[in-house]
């Protein structure tokens, strides 16, 4: 019987050798992650009028003609401004057998820009999610809310994580994890995953974070390391210990937990009830095994989070649980891990703009 779990590198890439996953031109091997895929960016876009999903017994093209206000060929780099929606046919597709069933998510660069990107499929009633035997093409629904972006084909934005049968750790599992690996320091709030909290109190600094600012150039996703933040982020300073949160902002925060993801187990960052605020936390949300552990050159790394404030302003306090690490298991080890010999770019973090902009 096969293992249920998370698939690795391996099993990704015996999915490639089989055909359960194929792509053209073929996919890098820069593009396998220990536990998920990194997907590509195929050469056209369509601009829509509006956020879709295709529904039972339509087609994404069915509804690209319903919706397309135009189309741009992407080959020569093209801005996808502000405020707009977008779809783009991604490089990759799938034929899963049974059994198989895949989640995607942004990537952590892509969050941390406030890209708002989903996947969706033919015949798809949800975003992100790839039913077991789903067999066709996948597209990227992109929405810059923050910055207008400039993209070019083969641009990674979106990962493929992909799972067999039910292997969420439950409360009385994770509690038992915790004792024998210390996921974080002191003693963990769990409930429906491992809870975390905002630090707006870090030591030997009053910068707590940063806004996005409203007018701002273009970002070439290909240009790293190559831009001021003071460009594009206001930094918010302070010592009471307190944010409010604006309505329509978008903010970089950092968890004041330093998480490990052991090389066993990958998780998921899943926002907190919404209840406990008027704000999204989170649009990357996926977690590597060896993510921040000490074997492979982690000593506990902070959850970048990714916030946008809703209807109300909100008054957010330090040591508030604003999400949740989901654990899940490994169905084996993988063949390398998160930041052991591969270009892991968060790996140790702290408070950290995305790869594109200069240190602050």
């Amino acid at each position: 019987m096969s293992q249920i779990g998370v698939l690795p590198a391996q099993a990704l890439r015996a999915m490639l050798e089989n055909g359960q996953i194929s792509a053209r031109p073929d996919v890098l091997d820069a593009q396998i992650q220990p536990a998920s895929l990194d997907l590509r960016l195929g050469d056209r876009a369509w601009r829509v009028r509006a956020s879709f999903l295709a529904g039972h017994g339509r087609s994404v093209a069915d509804r690209l003609a319903e919706f397309e206000m135009h189309q741009m060929d992407l080959s020569d780099g093209a801005v996808l401004e502000k405020g707009c929606v977008y779809v783009v046919p991604l490089m990759e597709r799938l034929a899963l057998p049974t059994g198989v069933q895949a989640v995607t998510n942004a990537k952590s660069s892509t969050g941390r820009l406030d890209l708002l990107t989903r996947v969706i499929t033919d015949q798809g009633t949800e975003f992100d999610r790839v039913p077991e035997g789903y067999d066709g093409a996948l597209y990227a629904e992109i929405c810059p809310r923050s910055f207008s972006v400039l993209v070019r084909p083969g641009m990674r934005l979106n990962q493929i994580r992909f799972r067999r049968g039910h292997a969420v750790l439950s409360d009385s599992e994770l509690a038992a994890l915790h004792a024998r690996e210390t996921l974080v320091p002191g003693s963990p709030v769990i409930s429906d995953g491992l809870g975390f909290s905002v630090d707006l109190r870090p030591e030997g600094s009053d910068l707590l974070g940063f806004r996005a600012k409203p007018h701002t150039g273009v970002i070439d996703l290909d240009r790293i390391g190559a831009y001021s933040p003071g460009d594009f982020w206001e930094p918010l300073r302070g010592t009471d210990g307190q944010i409010i949160l604006d309505p329509g902002a978008f903010y970089i925060l950092v968890s004041r937990e330093a998480v490990h993801i052991p090389p066993d187990y990958a998780a998921e960052m899943a926002p907190y009830l919404a209840m406990v605020g008027e704000f999204r936390v989170h649009y990357a949300g996926f977690f590597d095994p060896g993510f921040g552990h000490a074997g492979t050159g982690g000593a506990g790394a902070r959850g970048v989070l990714e916030v946008r404030c809703h209807e109300a302003p909100f008054v957010l306090e330090h040591g508030q649980i604003v999400g949740r690490l989901v654990y899940e298991r490994m169905a084996e080890r993988p063949e390398r891990l998160y930041g052991a010999g591969i270009a892991s770019n968060y790996q140790g973090q702290g408070l950290k703009l995305s790869k594109h902009f200069k240190g602050f």
